[in-house]
């Protein structure tokens, strides 16, 4: 049997990490997480890290593995996944991919698209302009600049305006024209199942998940963080509000609402990031055990005859 990758993605909250783990226990394998937020060590409550239990259940990699002080691409994380991957098909038929981040995983299942290299001095003067005048002043230059990106991007993560604007400057074409350019062949087949549910059970569980989060101590944790609110891997959702409200510019309840919309509104980008992918085979979020292992052993057949 060829080597495969049996992907699981769909929206925040939509329950990938019980999918994966049913998966993996059945198939006698591992997890790699392809969840940028939940790489770092620091942050736990407010990504939704899955619980000790669940990580003693199934080994999982990629899992609060860096710091936040850790510089930490993209590419470095496809070159690590591919690592793994590496090792783990020596003993293993099949691996479990799991996230909610489309680039990093798309990194692994299909490579990155190679990009020009930048003059230092157009990164330092793009970052002078976001601590000067702040993340606004980002997304106005990218909608001019690459609007066809600008509709795709988190625009509330300035590492992502940065990083296509200085392509932008530096070669004088939107940073879109050089997505989808290459076409590399992976030593693995890719089975990728997604996890749907209609809007309003999506932005329920989201609702909800916040509620939990704040219960289990997410405000303490943003405030442990808060001295450290500048390092690129707290400019996400529920941190960024948080510090918002430390710093005195909203009420708790003011920020906790906040988070669950950019909550639901990173959720709808995951989505349309999703749309233009034609190999994802939706499944339904209430499927049983049984059934999905069932539909999983199927499409693996179908893919490797």
């Amino acid at each position: 049997m060829a080597k495969v990758i049996l992907a699981v993605l769909g929206p925040t909250a939509i329950g990938k990490t019980r999918f994966a783990i049913t998966l993996a226990n059945h198939f006698k394998t591992e997890i790699i997480s392809a969840d940028s937020r939940q790489f770092y060590k620091e942050m736990t409550i407010g990504t939704a890290v899955p619980t000790k239990e669940e990580l003693q259940e199934v080994k999982h990699h990629c899992i609060q593995h860096l710091s936040i002080f850790d510089h930490y691409s993209v590419a470095e994380f496809e070159q690590e996944c591919l690592q793994i991957l590496e090792g783990l098909f020596l003993e293993k038929e099949v691996v479990i991919l799991v996230g909610g981040s489309g680039l990093y995983m798309d990194a692994v299942l299909y490579s990155l698209d190679q990009f020009p290299k930048v003059p230092t001095q157009i990164r330092d003067d793009l970052n002078t302009l976001f601590q000067e005048k702040g993340i606004d002043a980002l997304q106005q230059q990218l909608a001019q600049l690459d609007p066809l990106y600008y509709q795709k991007v988190d625009t509330h993560n300035p590492r992502r305006l940065i990083r296509a604007l200085e392509v932008c400057i530096a070669t004088g074409k939107p940073y879109s024209s050089f997505l989808g350019k290459q076409a590399v062949k992976r030593p693995f087949k890719t089975v990728i199942l997604g996890i749907s549910a209609d809007r309003k059970m999506v932005y329920d569980r989201i609702n909800q998940r916040v509620e939990a989060m704040v219960k289990m101590g997410l405000v303490e944790e943003a405030r442990r963080l808060y001295p450290y609110r500048d390092q690129n891997a707290l400019q996400t959702v529920g941190y960024r509000e948080l510090f918002t409200y430390f710093d005195g510019k909203m009420s708790l309840p003011e920020a906790v609402a906040e988070i669950k919309k950019n909550t639901r509104r990173f959720a709808k980008r995951q989505l349309t990031w999703y749309r233009k992918n034609e190999e994802i085979f939706w499944l339904p979020h209430d499927l049983s055990p049984n059934v999905l292992i069932e539909k999983a052993e199927d499409l693996l057949k179908r893919t490797t005859a």
